[in-house]
């Protein structure tokens, strides 16, 4: 309570000391003006009236204020006396011969009014230091808020960040190695190319083969694969032996007279099926040999 009174005088001393000084030098100026033509006595009763009149005004004021009331009807009869008590310093000081002096002061009771204006405001908007307790609690827990998320966000930005370097990175050595291999096997193509197409591939084939197909002369095709060659290959890969069997069979008879195994050979590579020459040879005997013995 004592804390808060203090306060409360040190906001209105200003008013209060800026008041008594336009009031005395009021009076004083008005003495001095009037008093060369009439009595100071009466000059004294016009000033000490001037002021009084002021100074109640005032009073009426600062009660309705206290009661949370105004009325503009007091404010202004406040203001006109203020204004009224300015003109007549600023006419003393006109014909005066030290003009500038008087005209320094002249202002002081509009001073007055506008710091009395100034602690109302102050008081209307004063608070109690509980509630200013409250309010700081409140807006520092808003910036510790505030500084937490902002720090939850840049550490958010800074992991998204080094996640996608780390995945740009790792694109980019996948990519280089996609080229890499590519590169190699292109090369590798164009050797596999370049002998097939050489005149040594052809003469070593035809020297292989000559005592089976005299006329023939072989070339070497490079195989070319696809997507369902692939799955083909994958899904006939490690047949069982019966299994072998059954398709050779069932190539064999597939048309009549029965097809020589190279016919049979060529018609299981076209079908997409897998199996060594060696296993492929024995399962075509396995085959045939009964219906030979028969």
């Amino acid at each position: 309570m004592t804390v808060a009174i203090n306060k409360k005088l040190l906001t209105v001393l200003p008013a209060v000391a800026m008041t008594v000084v336009s009031m005395v030098l009021t009076v004083i100026v008005v003495v001095m003006w009037l008093g060369e033509s009439m009595p100071w006595g009466v000059a004294l009763v016009v000033g000490l009236g001037l002021d009084g009149g002021w100074l109640a005004t005032l009073a009426y004021e600062r009660r309705l204020a206290a009661q949370g009331d105004h009325n503009n009807a007091v404010t202004g009869v406040g203001w006109g006396f203020g204004l009224v008590a300015t003109g007549v310093l600023v006419a003393h000081a006109i014909g005066e011969e030290s003009a500038g002096a008087w005209l320094a002061v002249s202002w002081l009771p509009l001073a007055a009014k506008a710091l009395w204006l100034v602690h109302g405001l102050w008081e209307r908007t004063a608070l109690t230091p509980k509630a200013l307790d409250s309010i700081r609690s409140i807006q520092q827990r808003a910036r510790d808020e505030a500084a937490v998320a902002r720090a939850q966000l840049r550490a958010v930005a800074g992991t998204e960040e080094t996640r996608l370097v780390a995945v740009t990175q790792a694109g980019a050595r996948v990519a280089r190695v996609q080229a890499e291999t590519a590169g190699e096997l292109a090369g590798a193509w164009s050797v596999l190319e370049a002998a097939r197409q050489g005149d040594g591939t052809a003469r070593a084939l035809t020297c292989v083969t000559e005592r089976v197909t005299p006329e023939s002369h072989p070339s070497w095709e490079l195989p070319v694969w696809s997507p369902a060659d692939t799955r083909a290959l994958l899904e006939s890969a490690g047949l069982t032996d019966a299994e072998l069997d059954r398709i050779v069979y069932e190539l064999i008879n597939s048309q009549t007279p029965p097809l020589s195994y190279r016919e049979v050979a060529s018609r299981f590579r076209a079908a997409g099926h897998s199996a060594s020459e060696t296993r492929l040879r024995a399962s075509w005997r396995r085959v045939t040999t009964p219906a030979v013995e028969a």
